[in-house]
């Protein structure tokens, strides 16, 4: 009966973190280039139930062994595993600024941070006061050479992310898109922004088919389905009622046991 009760905490707690993640989802779900989290849970090890003091059990020099000895098989619960990060594709949003870009495609936007660099997905851009694209934070967009720079809003962006000035065509740079071989692992850092690590490995600039395709005067919206969210929403609530009623019910048996068994002793 004990054992029960500590299966059904280990649902609660799996289920609360669902529902964390969830509720994340759910706020974020207007935030340029979010991408969800999926909480992932797995079992603890099951505990194998063997028969004692059955027929067919043999005696050997220490101890004894019964010639078939397991007779089932108990779980003894969950726990969180990890929480990844799902990079599928959000859908574009026209804004019809010349700063805003969307990336269709995998890859990521660098910025530079007082902390190094980092990446993004979103591409809700602004103009400083020198002409550096910015992100809302204030970091500047890195091209290939560097900060990218423009003389005014009046410039344009290829789908390859080519930068040129209205006026005459020049070239000013090639926005730096980067890639990673197990981008899954990357950490977020808030604000939109992720960070490498030792499991994600390190960047790469995109080129050829790794390259995503650009959209100027587009954001990409978050991947966030409300609908989907909202019904896992409902699932996690109705698994943690129901590891709820597990361990009331656990605790109602113990109850029982204790009360006859005072009983009688008296």
């Amino acid at each position: 009966m004990i054992r029960g009760w500590y299966i059904g905490a280990t649902g609660m707690n799996a289920q609360q973190v669902r529902l964390d993640t969830i509720s994340n989802n759910l706020a974020n779900v207007d935030t340029t280039g979010f991408k969800k989290d999926i909480a992932v849970n797995k079992e603890f090890s099951e505990l194998l139930l063997s028969r004692v003091k059955a027929d067919g059990q043999y005696s050997v020099s220490v101890g004894s062994f019964d010639k078939a000895p397991v007779i089932g098989k108990i779980g003894l619960g969950v726990e969180s595993n990890e929480i990844f990060t799902d990079f599928s594709q959000g859908s574009f949003k026209s804004t019809d600024t010349r700063t805003d870009l969307a990336l269709g495609g995998k890859g990521f936007f660098v910025v530079r941070t007082p902390q190094g660099d980092r990446y993004t997905r979103n591409g809700n851009f602004i103009l400083g006061k020198e002409g550096i694209l910015l992100t809302k934070e204030g970091y500047p967009v890195q091209g290939e050479n560097g900060d990218i720079r423009v003389p005014d809003d009046k410039f344009f962006v290829n789908q390859d992310g080519m930068v040129y000035t209205k006026e005459d065509n020049t070239l000013i740079d090639r926005i730096k898109i980067v890639r990673f071989e197990n981008e899954r692992y990357l950490d977020k850092q808030g604000s939109s922004l992720w960070n490498t690590n030792g499991i994600a490995g390190e960047p790469h600039i995109a080129e050829g088919d790794e390259r995503p395709r650009f959209l100027q005067g587009y954001v990409e919206t978050s991947n966030v389905n409300v609908v989907n969210e909202m019904v896992q929403m409902i699932e996690v609530n109705r698994a943690y009622e129901a590891n709820q009623k597990t361990v009331q019910t656990h605790d109602s048996f113990m109850d029982t046991l204790w009360n006859k068994v005072t009983t009688v002793n008296r």
